[in-house]
């Protein structure tokens, strides 16, 4: 019982940091590419750039004009050579930090556009209150601060407040809130951040004057094949990094976690002593890894095996002491890991160590690792979980996949298959690379109506048919979509578990008949697509208020959405027309009642004798509650039925909700 809950312990532990780490990695990720325009500005047009060593190569000193104006430069004195601060220094100083605390605030408000102002004006005081220091720990306080309690206080007042009033409270609701935090951030944030970034450099410096740097890798590597990696990269080594670049002008902080060089050696060792489907997946994994930069892609064939895990560490130490020999660092953080990212975020004087350090660390890497794959006697090739599949699919026997479906069967999830997420921690690498090789398997196999796509777990809704992920996040991922059916992979490239759900989708839908038969009959059942046959009205009367009314109550009845929706409709109807022409409309919440959606569905209410629509006459009304970005696929799907004569005629036509659904019943979520 103690070994029991001390693993369960240790898991939850693990599954609360992975979640931070998300929620942190989720304010930078968005936006990398200002990151690497702030890099890639900073390596051409400061005083040590690449135009003015160029240039100096070429006998051109002097004459840079615009260039020197751009980064900044300095006379020898260091007095400035031109008025201005340039454009290097504003943008890590103000642009990076407001970003990042608009998209924590935006992230916190359930993606509401006002927690994103409101956490940008909390930023901008710790900006100011920072005495210069780069805000981006600031940000990633302030921002989610901002947009969480701006969220808190318009539950206060939400449905409370009259007619015609909602603009005016809004705006002065955030511009009141919004400077109070401000003023907080100036007072407080900004003076702390200070404090902890001198005091985290200091640590650094420790580190760095006594050569004990190499081994942060004792740390950092093992974390990192636990998914920890987005919360070491982007919560710490990240800020700390470009905090030490924007007085050094480089940071070896930033290469600690993203330096190719160890999961390259790994991933070598594998293609030339590995075993069976670990050996004949590694050199694919090797481009994926070194040349896209997704360096979850290695994590599975240290987790099928352990102990090489050592490898890593020893390269990634070898790396690390290399930077260090040589002085060499990146002025910008290079996301994703990839070896042309690296060299792209290198200053000139670090491009050979850098260089150096990714070629030591790997062939340390592959050199410890060979040893212990050619000294291994065990009998699995690298994968065993893989392996297992395989073999229960070669000798026939039933699939597996019912069993590690946790917990589908008891939230009764029997049904046919329609949405399919490939989930992992950021939503950008891994699970787009599993995504795109399962879509062209489901496709291949018939299912034109399946959806495949990849998301983040944090984006997760309960509202997929089955959810696929890595087996160390699948917990993680069964806690969002409680409902979904959930498969874990070992391998993303080749896992035998997406031949097994093909084989379900098979069980489930019916032979892979396309969108025509598989779409039927979940739509003559009416229960697993979006539109229920007890949504569907096909004799009502009354006015537009009425009308919005009904769409609602029966989204409310289908148990789609809370009843607090209804008054959205209605709200959004006041401030802009939801007609489309061609008899329809489409009645639906605002954004700030997407948390009251529990799932994706549509109502459908006719009215032979029409109705007023705002002095537009409507026929049709079709009630959208939209979870996540469904909404936008619904409104695009609802649009090709409405833009075909023949099919709106058919509606018009239609005597029983059968013969509804036989044109609308199709539609699934996204």
């Amino acid at each position: 019982m103690a070994t029991s809950t001390d693993t369960a312990q240790r898991g939850s532990a693990r599954l609360r940091v992975q979640r931070f780490g998300t929620f942190l990695s989720n304010m930078v990720l968005p936006n990398i590419g200002a990151f690497i325009a702030w890099g890639l500005i900073t390596a051409l047009f400061i005083q040590t750039g690449w135009i003015k060593l160029i240039g100096d190569a070429f006998g051109y000193e002097g004459s840079y004009g615009f260039v020197s104006q751009l980064g900044a430069w300095t006379n020898a004195d260091g007095t400035p050579m031109h008025e201005g601060t340039g454009i290097v220094g504003p943008m890590i100083t103000y642009l990076l930090p407001l970003l990042i605390g608009y998209t924590g605030g935006r992230m916190t408000y359930n993606d509401n556009l006002r927690g994103g102002v409101v956490g940008a004006i909390a930023t901008m005081g710790a900006i100011a209150g920072a005495a210069g220091t780069p805000m981006f720990l600031g940000a990633m306080i302030m921002g989610p601060l901002g947009g969480w309690s701006m969220k808190k206080l318009d539950a206060l007042w939400a449905h409370k407040i009259r007619p015609g009033f909602e603009m005016l409270v809004n705006n002065f609701s955030a511009g009141i809130w919004g400077g109070f935090l401000a003023v907080v951030g100036f007072v407080i944030a900004g003076p702390f951040v200070s404090a902890f970034s001198t005091a985290a450099g200091n640590v650094v410096d420790f580190l760095v004057e006594r050569n004990l740097l190499p081994l942060t890798s004792i740390f950092i590597e093992p974390a990192k094949v636990l998914f920890l990696n987005n919360a070491i990269n982007q919560g710490i080594l990240t800020p700390l990094g470009t905090n030490e670049a924007a007085s050094a002008g480089q940071s070896i902080l930033f290469l600690l976690e993203a330096n190719p060089g160890p999961g390259l050696g790994l991933l070598l060792a594998f293609a030339l002593f590995g075993r069976g489907a670990a050996k004949s997946s590694a050199p694919g994994a090797i481009l994926i890894q070194f040349i896209g930069g997704i360096h979850e892609i290695y994590f599975p064939y240290v987790l099928a095996k352990p102990k090489l895990i050592v490898a890593l560490i020893l390269g990634g130490m070898a790396g690390v002491a290399t930077n260090l020999a040589f002085s060499s660092g990146l002025r910008s953080p290079a996301s994703p890991g990839s070896i042309i990212a690296v060299w792209a975020s290198s200053p000139p004087s670090s491009l050979l160590g850098v260089t150096a350090s990714v070629v030591v660390a790997a062939g340390v890497c592959f050199v410890v690792a060979s040893f212990l794959l050619k000294i291994d006697k065990s009998d699995d090739d690298g994968d065993l979980a893989a392996a297992t599949a395989q073999m229960e699919a070669n000798k026939g026997k039933k699939s597996s996949v019912a069993g590690m479906l946790g917990g589908s069967a008891a939230a009764g999830s029997t049904g046919p298959i329609h949405s399919i997420v490939f989930a992992c921690d950021a939503g950008m690498g891994s699970s787009a690379m599993g995504a795109s090789v399962l879509r062209k398997k489901v496709q291949s196999a018939g299912f034109s109506d399946v959806t495949v796509v990849n998301k983040a777990i944090s984006n997760l809704a309960d509202d997929v048919d089955l959810v696929v992920t890595h087996r160390d996040l699948t917990d993680r991922a069964r806690s969002k979509s409680p409902s979904a059916a959930h498969v874990s992979v070992d391998n993303f490239m080749g896992s035998p578990r997406y031949d097994e759900i093909v084989e379900l989708l098979r069980e489930r839908n019916g032979a892979g008949a396309g969108a025509g038969a598989a779409a039927a009959a979940p739509a003559a059942g009416g229960a697993s697509g979006l539109l229920a046959r007890e949504s569907i009205v096909l004799d009502a009367s009354g006015d537009r208020a009425a009308a919005i009314q009904q769409a609602g109550e029966l989204l409310v009845a289908a148990g789609a959405v809370e009843s607090s929706y209804v008054q959205a409709m209605h709200e959004r109807e006041t401030s802009v027309s939801t007609y489309m022409g061609n008899l329809l409309a489409i009645p639906h919440g605002t954004n700030e009642a997407k948390s009251a959606i529990r799932r994706s569905a549509i109502s459908f209410v006719r009215f032979p004798r029409g109705v007023d629509w705002n002095g537009s006459e409507v026929r049709f009304v079709i009630g959208i509650a939209g979870a996540g970005d469904d909404h936008l696929a619904l409104l695009a799907r609802i649009a090709e039925v409405f833009s075909d004569q023949s099919q709106v005629a058919r509606l018009e036509q239609a005597r029983t909700e059968d013969d509804v659904l036989a044109v609308l019943g199709a539609m699934q979520p996204a």
